[in-house]
Formats: C-alpha cells, sequence, structure tokens
C-alpha cells in the first residue's frame, strides 16, 4: 500500500512537472501560455484570454512552450510618454517550430510578446507568416477597419460581420460584403472586466507592419508588402497582447518594453511641448505671413515654445518668404516647425513642398537647411501604407533628422510601434481620426464624445498621438462637446509635441486660469493610471509631472453623468486642486475653482459630453 502511495505522489509530481515545462509563465505566474487541444491558449489568473491556433513561418507548427526560461529585467528612460522611467520583467523562452524557424515568447506580468526568428536564408523572398488569433463571435471588441492613415473609429462591436466604412484607401471585403482587413491596435474583453489589446512592436529594416485580416473568428496576422530577400538570418516585428484589467491595458509600456533602446546618444537637445498650431481653424496651410505672425504672437502670450508652420509656406504671399517666418517665431523664442509632403502617398492636387526628402542627398540637403535657419522640427505627411518602403523611408527620415536636431511629427501615417523608444526625435504621430476631421466632414460632431472617451484605451495606449486637441470654437463643422471636455484632451492624451487647434482670438479668450494651465501644462509624465472608465463611456485618467497631478476625465455618452474616480490609489485624497469643470448651464461655459480638500472618492457630475480637469499638488 505504502508503495503504492509512494508511486502515485511521485505521479503526481511528475504530471505537475511535465505541464510546468509545456506552460510559458510571466514572472509573477499571473499569465500563462500553454498548448491545449491543439492551440496555444493564453489565460489571465486562469481566465481564458485568447487562443493562437495557428503559428509559424511558411510551415504551421504548433509545440510546447515552457522549457527553461530566460529572465529578462529591464529598466531604461524615456524621453517623453506615458512614463519616463519604465521598468519591467519577463520570462523569455525559445523553441523551434521546424527547420529554420525559431518562435521567440517573452511573457511579462502585463502580456506577451513573440517574435519569429528565421536562419539560414538564402536571398529568396520571405516565406508567409502563419500566425492567426481566434476572436469568438459575441466577444466585446474595439476594432478599426484598416485605412493606411489609420483615421476612423473603433466602435463598439460583438461581431466581425460589419460592413466596410469608406476610407483613404480600399477595404478588403469578403464575398459577402463585410470588412475583412482590421488595423492595429485591436481591443477585446474576452470576459467581464478583463481585456486583451493586440498589437505589434519594433519595425525595422527589411520589414514591414503588419494588419489582421479575419475569416469568420481567425484573426490573421498579415505583414504588408515585403520585397526583402535576406540572406542568413532575419527576424519578424514583435506581436504583442497586453493582458488585464483597463488599468492594466492604459499604463502598459509592453510596446517599447521590446522595442530597441535609443539610437541617439545625446538627447538634450529633444525638448517636448505645446505647440500652436494654423491648420484647424482656416483649413488651409501657412501661405499667409500675417496669419502665421498671430500664431506666433499667441505662443508668446501663452508662453508655448513652440508654433507649427503648415503646408505651402514655400508658397509665402506678399513678398515674404518662410525664412522670414522661421525668424520672427525665433526672434520672439518661439522655436519653429514646419511641414512637409512625404510624396509617397497623396501626391498629385496634395499641397507642398513635395520631393525634397525623397532622395538621401535631397533630405541631407535640407534637413541641413532647416537646422541653419533655426528649424526645430518637421512635421511629414501622406504616407501610403505599412510595406517595407514606407517602413524604411520613415527610418531614414529619424536617421536623418537626428543628425541634424530635428524634432519629427509623422502624419498621414502608421500609428508608433515602438520608434518612439529608438528615436526619441519622434515625439507624436497621427494615426488617429482626431479633432482634424471638424474640418472635413460633418460625421465627426455627434460621434466625438463617445470616440474621444474609447481612445485612451485603444489608440493612446500604443504610444504618443497627434490628434490635435482643444477647441473651444468652431471649424468647418461645429462641435458639440462642453469646454471642460475639450480642456481634459490635453491631458487625457499623451503627445509629446501637443499641438493645440483653436484660433488665436478663442484660446486668448478664455479665464485666466485657462491660460496658466496651457502654459503650465506638461507634454511628458513620470507616470500614468487609469482611475475610472469604460471605452466610450467615459475615462479618467491620472498623469504626474513631478510632485503635481493632473486627472482628466470625459464623459463620452449624450446624457449627465456621475463619476467617482479613486483618488486613494494614489494618495491624493486631502489634497488641494484647482478644479475645470463644466458650467452649470451654458455648453461652453467654466466652473473654475480651488477646492480646499478633495476626498478619496470625489463625486464628478459631467453635462452630456462634459468633463473636468483637476491639477493636484501632490503632499
Amino acid at each position: 500500500m505504502i508503495r503504492h502511495r509512494i508511486w502515485f505522489v511521485l505521479l503526481a509530481l511528475l504530471c505537475t512537472v511535465t505541464a510546468d515545462a509545456a506552460q510559458a509563465v510571466s514572472p509573477n505566474g499571473r499569465i500563462a501560455m500553454s498548448l491545449a487541444d491543439g492551440t496555444y491558449v493564453v489565460t489571465c489568473q486562469g481566465k481564458r484570454v485568447l487562443e493562437i491556433p495557428q503559428m509559424g513561418y511558411g510551415v504551421a507548427g504548433l509545440v510546447p512552450v515552457g522549457d527553461a526560461p530566460r529572465r529578462i529585467d529591464a529598466d531604461y528612460t524615456m524621453v517623453a510618454g506615458k512614463r519616463l522611467h519604465p521598468t519591467n520583467a519577463a520570462n523569455e523562452y525559445r523553441v523551434t517550430l521546424s527547420a529554420g524557424v525559431t518562435l521567440v515568447v517573452r511573457m511579462y506580468n502585463d502580456g506577451l510578446a513573440f517574435r519569429y526568428e528565421l536562419s539560414d536564408l538564402a536571398g529568396a523572398a520571405l516565406p508567409r507568416e502563419l500566425t492567426a488569433f481566434r476572436i469568438p463571435e459575441g466577444t466585446r471588441r474595439w476594432m478599426q477597419q484598416w485605412a493606411d492613415s489609420y483615421e476612423g473609429f473603433f466602435p463598439l462591436s460583438v461581431t466581425a460581420r460589419v460592413k466596410p466604412v469608406p476610407s483613404y484607401s480600399p477595404t478588403t471585403v469578403s464575398a459577402d460584403g463585410f470588412n475583412r482587413r482590421w488595423g492595429y491596435p485591436a481591443l477585446v474583453e474576452p470576459a467581464d472586466g478583463l481585456f486583451a489589446l493586440i498589437t505589434e512592436a519594433n519595425i525595422e529594416r527589411q520589414q514591414s507592419a503588419s494588419c489582421l485580416y479575419n475569416d469568420g473568428e481567425l484573426f490573421s496576422v498579415v505583414p504588408d508588402t515585403n520585397d526583402a530577400t535576406p540572406v542568413g538570418t532575419w527576424h519578424s516585428p514583435w506581436r504583442i497582447v497586453i493582458i488585464g484589467s483597463l488599468a492594466d491595458i492604459v499604463a502598459s509600456t509592453l510596446v517599447t518594453d521590446v522595442s530597441n533602446p535609443s539610437q541617439i546618444s545625446d538627447v538634450s537637445w529633444i525638448h517636448p511641448g505645446v505647440v500652436s498650431w494654423i491648420y484647424w481653424a482656416y483649413n488651409h496651410g501657412s501661405n499667409d505671413y500675417s496669419i502665421i505672425k498671430r500664431y506666433v504672437d499667441l505662443a508668446v502670450a501663452l508662453r508655448l515654445p513652440y508654433v507649427l508652420i503648415d503646408a505651402e509656406w514655400d508658397q509665402m504671399r506678399d513678398g515674404f518668404t518662410i525664412e522670414d517666418a522661421v525668424k520672427y517665431a525665433n526672434d520672439h523664442n518661439v522655436r519653429p516647425l514646419i511641414w512637409y509632403n512625404s510624396s509617397v502617398g497623396w501626391v498629385d492636387g496634395a499641397p507642398t513642398p513635395k520631393y525634397r526628402l525623397n532622395k538621401p542627398e535631397d533630405r541631407e540637403k535640407e534637413f541641413a537647411w532647416c537646422e541653419r535657419i533655426g528649424v526645430a522640427g518637421v512635421k511629414i505627411d501622406f504616407f501610403s501604407g505599412d510595406n517595407r518602403m514606407n517602413m524604411e523611408y520613415c527610418l531614414d527620415l529619424l536617421e536623418s533628422a537626428a543628425r541634424h536636431h530635428l524634432l519629427i511629427n509623422f502624419h498621414g501615417a502608421t500609428i508608433p510601434r515602438g520608434w518612439q523608444r529608438t528615436w526619441p526625435n519622434l515625439l507624436t504621430t497621427e494615426g488617429v481620426y482626431g479633432a482634424e476631421w471638424y474640418n472635413n466632414v460633418p460625421t465627426f460632431t455627434n460621434k466625438a464624445a463617445c470616440h474621444n472617451a474609447t481612445l485612451p484605451f485603444t489608440r493612446n495606449v500604443v504610444g504618443p498621438m497627434d490628434y490635435t486637441p482643444c477647441a473651444f470654437s468652431n471649424s468647418q463643422h461645429p462641435h458639440i462637446t462642453t469646454n471642460a471636455h475639450e480642456l481634459a484632451l490635453t491631458v487625457l492624451y499623451e503627445s509629446g509635441l501637443q499641438h493645440l487647434a483653436d484660433r488665436p482670438e478663442s484660446l486668448l479668450a478664455q479665464p485666466d486660469e485657462v491660460k496658466a494651465f496651457f502654459t503650465a501644462l506638461p507634454t511628458v509624465w513620470d507616470d500614468t493610471r487609469l482611475l475610472s472608465g469604460y471605452p466610450g463611456d467615459h475615462a479618467v485618467l491620472a498623469r504626474r509631472s513631478g510632485n503635481t497631478w493632473y486627472v482628466a476625465g470625459i464623459n463620452g455618452t449624450d446624457s449627465v453623468k456621475t463619476i467617482t474616480p479613486n483618488l486613494s490609489t494614489i494618495g491624493l485624497d486631502g489634497c488641494q486642486a484647482t478644479v475645470f469643470a463644466d458650467g452649470d448651464t451654458d455648453n461652453n461655459g467654466w466652473r473654475i475653482a480651488n477646492a480646499e480638500r478633495l476626498s478619496d472618492q470625489p463625486v464628478v457630475t459631467c453635462q452630456p459630453r462634459g468633463g473636468f480637469v483637476w491639477v493636484i499638488k501632490g503632499k
């Protein structure tokens, strides 16, 4: 009997060891991935999050993952972002899927990342990636239909069977008329309160970016056109799944955690900041010197560090030139940024200047000229998708700009995939349906509030977002969000260059407290935390700069909403605060006050499409 008991104990131990060896786990044991029933199953605290039924390059292969992990502990510094000093830990597993294909899996406490490493390549075209995720019908999801500009909504849905929407680029549709192509990031809620956000990171040379194509419940990772023919070794970008509560999703730095370290040894010249921006008010470029002067003067009045001189500056009227405009800005201690057409996307009929950056010799000449006359950075617009050509062109631009101490803002471009760490002169990227769209179509007016309350959980998770927030007046099409909602967006949205959308007379007509808010507004953060929210409904984030916390919240609905953010989680109960909130009656009014003592769970009543900001000095 005793021998039998010993045998059963040994058998149980053997089964436990075997099970553990076939399971990849995060350092804290919270997230796991195992092979079960012919699919990789990802769990969080024992709850099923996601299935990955296909993996491989050229040849499919699923094998147990879990033997002998290598521990990774990372500690690095960012120039800008949601957290200036990220730290993370991971367990890295390596397994052979097929001849010449190694799967590398990193299990983090807030998700997982994996990539493929290929060897013995002989200079032929790369094989097809076979990665696929299963997202069951009925699962709540917020996914954007793909467009090369990534300018679309993230509507709540429980099905992949949705009709395509118009976009700048053709949308792939199924035979029965449903959209099949989806952009990153993709947010899903596999169980109540448990979320997964799918994206990718660390695009390098000889790589293209990817997107998702679905066939029913199966969402395949499909790299864009890549004509590289590598010899020897090559690896894919990292495929990423951020996992946990919404607070975990919002706080995650997984995109930069897996990206290459900074390639700029001296970053002392890189200064994030707030920018006065011309385009929103006029739906036009910057060929009018007198208007440029007004926006420089606005930056002076609000003590903003930057002004953006937008398109068509090469066609300045009334005898002035761009060098006159740059000199006027620098003479007033405002650093100018100027716009360029990338000349690979929208070219015919598009604004100028064009074809100045495409050839290496032209790019070096142009950026050297920018540096010489005192331009601080460049906004480069109208790229043409995620193929290898565009990715390497962006890397060329980042590298050349860094040599000439120029900041970069990519517009009409792909979303951030970690370049903000590798090339920290990339301070912001558009890749978002932002306030610029009040210029273009009437659609945004009624959808903006819900969309605004979705972006903190989707697009802005993966990197800086040039939404161009904060419009108190109207552009070509009106907005119906409140003033406090608009002000909150400047904190809610992380961007190393925060472009203010409104016209000078509107910003300068605001109360003195609001103008002082813009003067002091940080664009980099020591910490970021979600205090309350749900995609499309509302969002309350706390961001810290030094010993000051900015708490910003918005109501994404058309009804009055009561929100109770928990300040005790960041130790702010009992602190004093300057409060910016919705006026009681006037949709464009203000309620500005000094709160002597905040409770640990203050009750905030937001007007329909309203918002609030608290500026809180830490204890």
